[in-house]
């Protein structure tokens, strides 16, 4: 058995987001010690080391809880666990094709200004009137923000 700390180091969820997570059910409430210090067994560990990995490729909480559904129940068939990486997949592909327009107005917009002063910035002039921009660049509605654990 190991005391949160341990975990957080060897899973490398900060101590927090392992109390967050807890919180959330997406691990069972550990048993504690007379002195009220968790303490977590190696299945809590690897689960913890799960979403940590499952975070760090974007997926969302409610993904990863039906994903840690699938694998508490391993006799159960795998297609929603496909259908919902490929949704992520989706949504990454999409967040690239953002990130790319993005790159490209920033690039249109961060050529050297021909201007004397901020008033004629070609930058602060294309932040002001989004219509001004070349493409449209902004992220698309619906879509999940992609977000990584640090």
């Amino acid at each position: 058995m190991l005391n949160i700390g341990a975990v957080s180091k060897r899973t490398g969820v900060k101590i927090p987001t392992i109390r967050f997570y807890e919180a959330e059910g997406l691990i069972e409430p550990p048993p504690r010690t007379t002195s009220g210090r968790r303490l977590y067994s190696d299945p809590e560990v690897r689960r913890l080391s799960f979403i940590r990995h499952a975070r760090a490729l974007g997926f969302e909480l409610s993904d990863i809880r039906s994903l840690l559904d699938l694998s508490d129940h391993p006799e159960r068939p795998c297609g929603e666990a496909d259908r919902i990486a490929r949704r992520h997949l989706e949504d990454v592909d999409a967040r690239i094709a953002q990130l790319r327009a993005l790159k490209r107005e920033l690039t249109r917009i961060a050529t050297p200004c021909e201007g004397v002063s901020a008033g004629q910035c070609r930058v602060i002039e294309t932040l002001a009137d989004h219509g001004a921009c070349g493409s449209d660049h902004a992220r698309p509605s619906g879509r999940r923000r992609i977000v990584s654990e640090a």
